[in-house]
């Protein structure tokens, strides 16, 4: 069976400036915590609350592994967690975006990350079982936008 990706939402994060805990066995750790940020969809919007954060593992491999975490309130006030894995390619271009304080586009660097989502209310328990997939990139702030799709069975 095929598999698709049907667009659920864009999100932003809005981060403070990172904490940088410094290197450690496993790479450099940063800590971003969140201070807002917006989600938008089809099937649900609403916006993120100033709580979680990014721990940012920079590896000497030039690559980032993400470990995310934020709440979504949607603007019918169900709250919905988010946790999200990835990679972010540290490439010269994300650098350069990160310390001038510019944006990258979609598809600039690999930023790829896997989502999952919880919550309790009824009206959303359709998210509790996604199974979704998004590409970021990098805003001015610091903060990251992501295109998070759901992977979706052919049922053909």
């Amino acid at each position: 069976m095929p598999l698709t990706l049907s667009p659920l939402m864009t999100y932003r994060a809005d981060f403070t400036a990172p904490d940088v805990v410094g290197p450690g066995p496993f790479g450099v750790r940063q800590v971003f915590t969140t201070t807002g940020g917006e989600a938008k969809g089809e099937r649900l919007s609403g916006t993120l609350r100033a709580a979680g954060g990014d721990w940012l593992l920079a590896g000497a491999d030039g690559f980032g592994r993400l470990d995310a975490r934020a709440t979504i309130e949607t603007d019918d006030g169900a709250l919905i967690y988010v946790s999200c894995v990835g990679v972010v390619e540290l490439s010269e271009r994300a650098m350069q975006a990160l310390t001038t304080g510019q944006s990258t586009e979609f598809g600039e660097i690999k930023f790829i990350t896997q989502h999952r989502f919880e919550t309790g209310d009824p009206r959303y328990a359709w998210i509790n079982s996604a199974v979704c997939v998004a590409e970021g990139r990098l805003l001015p702030g610091p903060a990251v936008e992501y295109n998070v799709c759901e992977v979706v069975a052919s049922t053909a």
